[in-house]
């Protein structure tokens, strides 16, 4: 016959949830061959399921409970907690978790989906640790429901030296693979094509993502007007444009310093001519 159970004080977690910590009838070691990391295990209670898996939209607080098995001749304590899936995880019972002997301690546990969870899979894991170091972790996979919408934008298009540089940003709540088509137009017309090509990239939602776009051959000499085209499955077309101007400023400042040195040549023709003639006015008294 079961003990009864053993209800622990439930710390950081709603009054409403009202969970328990159950100590379970005394496990016999003939029944189960004790474990090689240590003589304990855990693992979701019930049995036959090796993870936990929940469903549930943003804010809502799902429960489920973690059963530590400890199959020793002496009394096991260990503490637990939560790692990755970006999610809130409290335990019911205190920090440190005593184990009897050859007993089973089930502690119930809520996770709480954040209210800005955007819909998709979070993985993580349970993992329950001893003072000696060592860990079991039994994997947590939380999906999140609620729409599903693909939308992406191109932005902070511009042009430097021989770059396209821009960066897409995922404004919607799915994974999503861009597709690409670069287009330029100059004074005299079309000075780039690229036609539409998959990225090598993923995209989370949310994220934001700055690349370049090579461009070797660009003009020397023009205005142009670049525009960025990108679409990505489900989702709307994205366009983004910059302006820029090249000017071949080596050739420009050797043309520059060109015309200047023709003009100070032309300055001292002059007054070398001006000089005789100031002379020869000064010798017959009248003004140069």
């Amino acid at each position: 016959m079961p003990y009864p159970a053993a209800r622990a004080p439930l710390l950081s977690l709603p009054r409403s949830l009202r969970l328990v910590l159950l100590l379970s009838l005394p496990l016999l070691l003939a029944a189960v061959p004790a474990d090689s990391g240590g003589g304990w295990s855990a693992a979701p209670s019930g049995g036959g399921r090796p993870s936990f898996y929940f469903e549930g939209v943003p804010g809502a607080v799902l429960q489920d409970t973690v059963a530590v098995s400890n199959r020793g001749a002496e009394p096991l304590t260990v503490r637990l907690r939560a790692a990755g899936a970006g999610l809130r995880v409290a335990f019911a019972g205190p920090d440190a978790l005593a184990v009897p002997a050859r007993t089973r301690a089930e502690v119930p546990f809520a996770v709480t989906v954040p209210a800005d969870a955007l819909p998709g899979d979070r993985a993580g894991e349970i993992v329950v640790g001893d003072f000696a170091g060592r860990e079991a972790a039994v994997p947590l996979l939380v999906r999140v429901g609620g729409p599903r919408l693909a939308a992406l934008t191109v932005e902070r298009v511009a042009v430097h030296g021989d770059r396209i540089t821009y960066e897409l940003v995922n404004r919607g709540t799915t994974v999503l693979v861009p597709r690409l088509a670069v287009h330029a137009d100059g004074v005299l017309g079309a000075v780039l094509d690229r036609p539409p090509r998959t990225l090598p990239v993923r995209l989370p939602p949310g994220r934001r993502l700055a690349l370049d776009e090579p461009w070797p051959d660009r003009p020397a000499l023009d205005a142009v007007t670049v525009r960025l085209t990108v679409t990505a499955p489900g989702a709307a077309q994205a366009t983004g444009r910059a302006s820029a101007r090249f000017v071949p400023w080596a050739a420009a400042a050797g043309a520059a310093a060109g015309a200047l040195s023709a003009a100070a040549a032309a300055v001292a023709v002059r007054r070398r001519r001006r000089r005789p003639a100031a002379a020869e006015a000064e010798s017959r008294g009248a003004p140069a």
